[in-house]
Protein backbone atom coordinates (compact mmCIF):
# COMPACT_ATOMS: atom_id res chain seq x y z
CA UNK A 1 0.00 0.00 0.00
CA UNK A 2 1.32 3.13 -0.57
CA UNK A 3 0.82 6.35 1.04
CA UNK A 4 0.16 9.73 -0.12
CA UNK A 5 0.22 12.68 1.65
CA UNK A 6 -2.56 15.62 1.05
CA UNK A 7 -1.35 19.16 1.54
CA UNK A 8 -1.80 22.99 0.35
CA UNK A 9 -1.87 26.29 1.90
CA UNK A 10 -5.04 27.80 3.14
CA UNK A 11 -7.73 28.27 0.63
CA UNK A 12 -6.27 26.10 -2.03
CA UNK A 13 -9.06 23.56 -1.92
CA UNK A 14 -7.91 20.91 0.11
CA UNK A 15 -10.62 19.77 1.85
CA UNK A 16 -13.01 19.40 -1.79
CA UNK A 17 -9.65 17.03 -2.95
CA UNK A 18 -9.75 15.54 -0.13
CA UNK A 19 -13.86 14.36 -0.53
CA UNK A 20 -13.15 13.43 -4.57
CA UNK A 21 -10.00 11.16 -3.58
CA UNK A 22 -12.82 9.57 -0.62
CA UNK A 23 -15.03 9.44 -4.53
CA UNK A 24 -12.98 7.72 -6.46
CA UNK A 25 -12.53 4.94 -3.83
CA UNK A 26 -9.27 5.81 -1.68
CA UNK A 27 -9.58 6.05 2.28
CA UNK A 28 -8.92 9.54 3.87
CA UNK A 29 -7.68 10.79 6.94
CA UNK A 30 -8.60 14.10 7.83
CA UNK A 31 -5.78 15.89 10.04
CA UNK A 32 -7.75 18.48 11.14
CA UNK A 33 -10.80 17.03 11.93
CA UNK A 34 -9.04 14.21 14.17
CA UNK A 35 -7.61 17.16 15.90
CA UNK A 36 -10.59 18.93 16.67
CA UNK A 37 -12.42 15.47 18.56
CA UNK A 38 -9.42 15.65 20.38
CA UNK A 39 -10.92 18.93 22.17
CA UNK A 40 -14.22 17.40 22.98
CA UNK A 41 -15.38 16.38 26.19
CA UNK A 42 -14.79 12.48 25.26
CA UNK A 43 -11.77 13.26 23.12
CA UNK A 44 -8.17 12.11 24.72
CA UNK A 45 -6.62 15.25 25.07
CA UNK A 46 -9.49 17.15 26.14
CA UNK A 47 -8.45 17.47 29.89
CA UNK A 48 -4.82 18.31 29.20
CA UNK A 49 -5.66 21.27 27.14
CA UNK A 50 -8.25 22.64 29.69
CA UNK A 51 -6.19 22.57 32.19
CA UNK A 52 -2.78 23.97 30.32
CA UNK A 53 -5.00 26.63 28.80
CA UNK A 54 -7.36 27.50 31.51
CA UNK A 55 -7.98 30.58 29.69
CA UNK A 56 -10.07 28.99 27.16
CA UNK A 57 -12.20 26.51 29.12
CA UNK A 58 -16.06 27.51 29.07
CA UNK A 59 -17.31 26.83 33.07
CA UNK A 60 -20.97 27.55 32.18
CA UNK A 61 -20.98 24.81 29.22
CA UNK A 62 -18.40 22.93 29.94
CA UNK A 63 -16.40 23.08 26.79
CA UNK A 64 -12.91 24.04 25.38
CA UNK A 65 -14.13 27.18 23.83
CA UNK A 66 -12.13 27.06 20.63
CA UNK A 67 -12.20 30.42 19.24
CA UNK A 68 -10.26 31.63 22.37
CA UNK A 69 -7.73 28.80 22.30
CA UNK A 70 -6.97 29.51 18.66
CA UNK A 71 -6.18 33.80 19.89
CA UNK A 72 -4.02 31.99 22.42
CA UNK A 73 -1.54 30.45 20.37
CA UNK A 74 -2.05 31.92 16.71
CA UNK A 75 -0.01 35.08 18.31
CA UNK A 76 2.19 33.28 20.44
CA UNK A 77 4.88 30.48 19.36
CA UNK A 78 4.92 28.66 22.53
CA UNK A 79 2.40 28.66 23.49
CA UNK A 80 1.18 27.14 19.76
CA UNK A 81 4.27 24.97 20.26
CA UNK A 82 2.46 23.68 23.63
CA UNK A 83 -0.90 22.99 22.24
CA UNK A 84 1.00 21.10 19.21
CA UNK A 85 2.91 19.01 21.60
CA UNK A 86 -0.08 17.86 23.46
CA UNK A 87 -1.81 16.84 20.34
CA UNK A 88 0.12 15.80 17.66
CA UNK A 89 0.91 12.91 19.29
CA UNK A 90 -2.78 11.75 19.65
CA UNK A 91 -2.72 12.50 15.80
CA UNK A 92 0.39 10.30 15.06
CA UNK A 93 -1.35 7.56 16.84
CA UNK A 94 -4.85 7.97 14.94
CA UNK A 95 -2.66 8.17 11.33
CA UNK A 96 -1.24 4.83 12.04
CA UNK A 97 -4.47 3.52 13.15
CA UNK A 98 -5.86 4.29 10.00
CA UNK A 99 -3.35 2.80 7.79
CA UNK A 100 -3.16 -0.10 9.51
CA UNK A 101 -7.10 -0.38 8.97
CA UNK A 102 -6.34 0.66 5.21
CA UNK A 103 -4.17 -2.17 4.94
CA UNK A 104 -5.92 -4.60 6.54
CA UNK A 105 -8.63 -3.96 3.81
CA UNK A 106 -6.25 -4.53 1.11
CA UNK A 107 -6.08 -0.90 -0.43
CA UNK A 108 -3.73 0.02 -3.15
CA UNK A 109 -3.57 3.56 -1.52
CA UNK A 110 -4.47 5.68 1.46
CA UNK A 111 -4.47 9.47 2.05
CA UNK A 112 -3.13 11.57 4.81
CA UNK A 113 -4.71 15.05 4.81
CA UNK A 114 -2.42 17.08 6.54
CA UNK A 115 -2.67 21.02 6.15
CA UNK A 116 0.90 21.71 7.31
CA UNK A 117 2.81 18.36 6.28
CA UNK A 118 6.21 20.00 5.20
CA UNK A 119 5.74 22.17 7.98
CA UNK A 120 6.02 19.23 10.79
CA UNK A 121 8.23 16.84 8.32
CA UNK A 122 5.26 14.70 7.85
CA UNK A 123 5.78 13.89 4.00
CA UNK A 124 8.78 11.41 5.33
CA UNK A 125 5.79 9.00 6.05
CA UNK A 126 4.43 9.13 2.60
CA UNK A 127 5.67 7.69 -0.83
CA UNK A 128 4.09 10.24 -2.64
CA UNK A 129 2.95 13.99 -1.94
CA UNK A 130 -0.36 15.49 -3.79
CA UNK A 131 -0.20 19.43 -3.07
CA UNK A 132 -3.21 21.38 -3.88
CA UNK A 133 -2.94 24.62 -5.76
CA UNK A 134 -4.91 27.64 -7.18
CA UNK A 135 -4.22 31.58 -8.19
CA UNK A 136 -3.48 33.68 -5.21
CA UNK A 137 -6.68 35.81 -6.29
CA UNK A 138 -9.05 32.20 -6.01
CA UNK A 139 -7.13 31.86 -2.30
CA UNK A 140 -7.39 35.28 -0.85
CA UNK A 141 -11.25 35.36 -2.08
CA UNK A 142 -12.17 32.08 -0.66
CA UNK A 143 -10.67 32.61 2.94
CA UNK A 144 -12.11 36.04 3.11
CA UNK A 145 -15.37 34.75 2.45
CA UNK A 146 -15.10 32.26 6.06
CA UNK A 147 -16.82 33.48 9.11
CA UNK A 148 -14.42 35.08 11.18
CA UNK A 149 -11.58 35.98 8.61
CA UNK A 150 -10.05 38.88 7.80
CA UNK A 151 -7.34 40.41 5.64
CA UNK A 152 -4.59 40.37 8.77
CA UNK A 153 -5.92 37.23 9.77
CA UNK A 154 -5.21 35.64 6.61
CA UNK A 155 -1.88 37.30 6.05
CA UNK A 156 -0.96 36.29 9.67
CA UNK A 157 -1.32 32.57 8.61
CA UNK A 158 -0.06 32.64 5.21
CA UNK A 159 2.98 33.48 7.26
CA UNK A 160 3.03 30.52 9.09
CA UNK A 161 3.25 28.51 6.39
CA UNK A 162 5.39 27.22 3.59
CA UNK A 163 4.76 29.32 0.34
CA UNK A 164 2.21 27.42 -1.80
CA UNK A 165 5.31 27.71 -4.71
CA UNK A 166 7.59 25.59 -2.50
CA UNK A 167 5.61 23.15 -1.69
CA UNK A 168 4.32 22.79 -5.22
CA UNK A 169 7.90 22.46 -6.01
CA UNK A 170 8.10 19.73 -3.02
CA UNK A 171 5.59 17.58 -4.08
CA UNK A 172 5.15 14.38 -6.47
CA UNK A 173 2.26 16.06 -8.33
CA UNK A 174 0.16 19.29 -8.20
CA UNK A 175 -3.45 20.01 -8.95
CA UNK A 176 -4.78 22.73 -9.70
CA UNK A 177 -8.00 23.73 -8.18
CA UNK A 178 -9.36 27.04 -9.79
CA UNK A 179 -10.11 26.10 -12.96
CA UNK A 180 -13.56 24.28 -11.17
CA UNK A 181 -14.43 21.30 -9.87
CA UNK A 182 -15.14 19.10 -12.65
CA UNK A 183 -11.23 20.16 -13.78
CA UNK A 184 -9.98 19.06 -10.72
CA UNK A 185 -11.86 15.61 -10.60
CA UNK A 186 -10.34 15.10 -13.48
CA UNK A 187 -6.89 16.11 -12.46
CA UNK A 188 -7.09 13.78 -9.47
CA UNK A 189 -8.65 10.59 -11.50
CA UNK A 190 -5.33 11.50 -14.06
CA UNK A 191 -3.00 11.23 -11.18
CA UNK A 192 -4.36 8.13 -9.57
CA UNK A 193 -4.02 6.22 -13.52
CA UNK A 194 -0.78 7.03 -13.33
CA UNK A 195 0.03 6.24 -9.58
CA UNK A 196 -1.34 2.72 -10.24
CA UNK A 197 1.16 2.16 -12.97
CA UNK A 198 3.65 3.68 -11.75
CA UNK A 199 3.13 1.11 -8.64
CA UNK A 200 2.31 -1.63 -10.78
CA UNK A 201 5.96 -0.98 -12.82
CA UNK A 202 7.46 -1.54 -10.01
CA UNK A 203 5.67 -4.26 -8.08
Amino acid sequence: MKILGLTGSIGMGKSVAAAMLQQLGLPVFDSDACARELLTPKGQAFETVALTFPECWDARKCLIDRQKLAAIVFSDDVQRHRLEAIIHPYVWQAQREFLKEARSRNANFAVLDIPLLFETGAEKRCDYVVSVSAPFFIQRQRVLARANMDEEKFYAILSRQIPQDEKNKMADYVIQTGLGRAYTFRSLKIMLNELTKRVQHYA
